[in-house]
């Protein structure tokens, strides 16, 4: 029995005759006739009475015509579903983003298109820090992340590079550096700094430390927070001043008032979005289309204050 035959018959058990059926499905009533008469030999029943005026379903028939409208309609939504998966129109998709970046506006309009774009992908969003990003991506537990990478050879990724990201210093704006800003690091030296956990964000963390090891910039740790939106807190609340992403300028907060240093600008923080390789998802790969389009090279802005 094949899909071929169930529709002959439902053409035919729907208009009564051969040749009407012959003519709805565009196959010659000969060929018709002899699909029907396989479809009979292969489930040992008679299926239509001939008469005079064309042909009528037996019993056997009318229970093979109900089934057959069903399964012809369950084919036809397997097919449906699995073009639709196939183009990546359904599915899922987890993407980890940087607690900073989260209200960067081209990760704001990539997740917004791509929601407007693919609405029926179960899209989940995870604020994540680069560290844990890189694990749950080499375990296979997230699709792909939009992160910080030290260099574009990931062992078991695929990378492409968004964005160039730098660094800014953040104040709290009732302090002495709000209104006088410092033109250089050497003047932070004694400064209470708040500073995060390399353990959460490694990669980040190296490439600030070296940078500043080049400038022979050491600053003074004295409070530590869990990601930068705790860091950033820390400093409204007047505990320190720290060194944040620029990117952290996108999501201004009470009480913080950023500055932009040429020796914090001249530090490159490339942004990249990366995701396993060998992971052939059409949702995955839709999502890695709309990123290169979303993503343009932003040049570093001039020296100044950003508040």
């Amino acid at each position: 029995m094949e899909f071929r035959q169930l529709s002959y018959f439902v053409a035919v058990a729907e208009t009564g005759s051969i040749s009407a059926a012959s003519r709805r499905v565009h196959v010659a009533q000969p060929a018709l006739t002899r699909q029907i008469r396989l479809l009979e030999e292969g489930l040992e029943a008679t299926l239509l009475e001939r008469h005079a005026r064309g042909v009528r379903l037996t019993v056997a028939g009318e229970a093979l015509y109900e089934e057959a409208v069903a399964l012809l309609d369950r084919r036809t939504q397997i097919k449906t579903r699995l073009a639709a998966l196939s183009s990546g129109l359904t599915g899922k998709l987890s993407l980890g983003v940087t607690v900073t970046h989260l209200w960067v506006p081209e990760v704001a309009s990539l997740l917004r298109h791509y929601r407007g774009r693919y609405p029926q992908v179960g899209f989940e969003v995870f604020p994540l820090l680069s560290g844990p990003q890189l694990d749950r991506l080499r375990e296979g537990t997230l699709d792909a992340g939009i992160l910080y990478l030290d260099d574009v050879e990931q062992h078991g990724l695929e990378t492409h590079r968004l964005q160039n990201d730098h660094l800014a210093l953040a104040v709290p704006a009732d302090s002495h550096w709000s209104v006088t800003p410092p033109g250089r690091l050497a003047e932070l030296e004694q400064a209470d700094f708040i500073w995060g956990f390399r353990s959460v964000s490694p990669v980040y963390h190296d490439r600030v430390m070296r940078h500043f090891q080049r400038l022979d910039f050491h600053p003074r740790v004295v409070q530590l927070g869990a990601d930068n939106i705790a860091i950033l807190s820390m400093v409204a609340a007047g505990l320190g001043i720290s060194i944040v992403p620029a990117a952290s300028i996108c999501h201004p907060m009470p009480g913080i008032r950023f500055l932009e240093m040429n020796e914090l600008t001249s530090c490159d923080m490339p942004l990249w979005l990366a995701w396993r390789s060998g992971n052939d998802s059409p949702a995955l790969h839709n999502l890695v289309t709309l990123a290169r389009d979303e993503f343009t090279p932003r040049p570093h802005p001039p020296s100044g204050d950003r508040s």
